[in-house]
């Protein structure tokens, strides 16, 4: 029988070893799980790709030249020439904005990933189902025929652990057990325990209150406001620069258009030279100074050539509209016009409305109240750690499974135990340390909502007076593009009579350019000031409201992105 009993145990023995070497295979079936290996580390970068910067060989990428370079007798080049023309209307913009803007699809991610923090410290306070089991085979030497030497028991120990809202956790487990040993005065061999436990642990001071174990819940709720309100910052900062995008390409189409027209008067005036030259009565300096007057033309023409191209790029990032990328060649033409109108504005009733609306603000007061509660925590963790521990236990004994939980029912032995323990350190200085950071973070908050007020109602002062301004500049361009007018107009009645010289003329053309672009860059930055208004006190231009949804919660069961 003895002999029976020591093969089962080193058959237990064997199957034991023979589990812990599948638990080690099952870590890396294939690897060495006491060996880092190269695949442990992720995706490898060359380190000459991260520290090596290269030279750019400029003339790889020169293509053969296929334009023959301006002089003063050809035509302005035109670079929009045969390309695809789309006009577009600034609602339109926006619209395109708010649906496709890069920026925007990764800010608005942000208030989900803050909305998933909050799931996270909701989903602390589970009930989690806990399964303990184990085996214990002993074979130890004794002193005394009472006391077993060979005891074998097997123990499984369902339950339920519940967190608790106020600072503890209570429990619920069913201990089953089965013991059996080679004492020969053992009433019961083998013998089955069914006992049922209640058990509950609660801190007193320390981490005690509803205050103290809900404060990370509360963090994330107003982290997760602070982040909706820095979205939609985020959402009118996008949306404003889409409208000042729009404007300085209405601007520079302006001053495109007006360099072009002064390109045509100059050719206009080079032909009178020419005629007045060939009829003998003006010198042929006047065909050379007409010439020159032209050749400065052209360079305005290729420079305002180029600022479209910039500027309409630009429109194409922040709207990127499908089909027009930043690196498609159609040509944006705006559809909607400046439309000035003169406006008299009660300064306090817009710094209170900017000091109501601006999400920067909001935000500020959230983190605010973030460092309250961070402030309130970090004050209670100075406290000592006292905890209660109470156990109550209704105990089944039996030779069989069905007799211990007769037992159990019949609840005729029952204990409980209650604890008490406390740790209070010596100094404190760590804690202390934490909330003195907790109060001066609180107080450089306070000091930064000061700063951000003062600088919000810089920003609403300066928009007001600019646009004051620029109403001013608009009729002053206005009326110097008629006197210019005008004034151009005589010079060239001047020249036919041989009173003036092309040089007077073309200076006069360039007095008529120059009011011409005064009064466009007047007309783009009243529209501006007007959009700069808008956004410091967290508002848009337009008659419609703009509605933004953060970013869906990706499926869980999506793939696991590449490394």
């Amino acid at each position: 029988m003895s002999e029976l009993h020591g093969r089962a145990r080193r058959a237990c023995r064997g199957a034991g070893l023979g589990l812990l070497a599948l638990v080690l295979l099952a870590g890396g079936c294939e690897q060495n799980p006491f060996v880092t290996h190269e695949s442990d580390y992720g995706r490898r970068v060359a380190i000459e790709r991260l520290r090596r910067v290269e030279p750019l060989e400029i003339n790889r990428y020169e293509r053969p030249r296929d334009e023959v370079p301006a002089t003063p007798t050809t035509p302005a080049p035109d670079r929009f020439a045969g390309l695809e023309e789309v006009r577009l209307g600034l609602e339109e913009c926006r619209a395109s904005a708010l649906a496709n803007n890069l920026d925007l699809r990764v800010a608005m991610i942000e208030p989900t990933i803050a909305s998933e923090r909050v799931n996270e410290e909701e989903g602390k306070f589970e009930a989690a189902f806990t399964l303990r089991a184990s085996y214990r085979d002993l074979d130890s030497p004794t002193a005394s025929q009472l006391a077993s030497a060979q005891s074998q028991t097997f123990v499984v120990e369902p339950g339920v652990r519940i967190p608790l809202r106020t600072g503890g956790t209570a429990s619920i487990t069913l201990p089953s057990a089965m013991s059996e040993n080679n004492n020969p005065f053992s009433t019961l061999n083998p013998s089955y325990t069914n006992d049922l436990q209640f058990s509950l642990s609660h801190q007193l001071l320390r981490g005690a209150g509803r205050h103290v174990t809900m404060a990370p819940l509360r963090i994330a709720a107003f982290n997760r406001r602070a982040t909706e309100a820095s979205t939609k910052l985020e959402v009118t900062r996008q949306l404003a620069a889409v409208d000042r995008a729009y404007w300085r390409l209405s601007q520079v189409r302006g001053e495109l258009s007006v360099a072009q027209q002064q390109y045509e008067l100059a050719v206009a005036q080079q032909e009178r030279a020419q005629r007045r030259v060939l009829a003998g009565a003006s010198p042929e300096i006047e065909v050379v100074r007409a010439q020159a007057g032209v050749a400065q033309r052209l360079e305005a023409i290729l420079v305002a050539q180029n600022n479209v191209l910039l500027q309409q790029r630009e429109l194409k990032r922040v709207i990127n509209l499908p089909g027009l990328g930043v690196d498609s060649k159609a040509v944006v033409l705006p559809a909607t016009m400046p439309d000035p109108v003169e406006y008299v504005f009660d300064r306090d009733a817009l710094l209170a409305h900017a000091m109501a609306n601006r999400m920067d603000l909001l935000e500020i007061e959230m983190r605010l109240a973030t460092d309250a509660v961070n402030q309130a925590f970090a004050r209670n963790q100075t406290l000592p750690l006292v905890s209660l521990d109470y156990t109550y236990r209704v105990n089944g004994l039996g030779g069989s499974v069905g007799d211990s939980f007769r037992t159990l029912k019949g609840n005729n032995f029952e204990d409980w135990e209650l604890g008490l323990s406390a740790e209070i350190p010596l100094g404190n200085e760590e804690s202390r340390a934490r909330l003195r950071q907790a109060m001066l973070r609180r107080i450089q908050r306070l000091g930064s909502k000061e700063a951000r007020e003062q600088s919000i109602r810089r920003e609403v002062l300066d928009a007001i007076d600019t646009i004051d301004v620029s109403w001013q500049r608009i009729l002053a361009a206005r009326q110097s593009v008629i006197l210019n007018t005008r004034a151009y107009q005589g010079e060239q009645r001047q020249f036919e009579v041989g009173a003036s010289t092309s040089t007077d003329v073309l200076d006069a053309s360039a007095r008529l350019a120059s009011a011409q672009f005064d009064e466009i860059r007047a007309l783009t930055q009243y529209q501006i000031a007007q959009v700069d208004l808008a956004f410091a006190t967290g508002t848009l231009l337009g008659a419609s409201r703009v509605e933004w949804e953060p970013a869906p919660t990706p499926n869980e069961r999506a793939a696991d992105p590449a490394p």
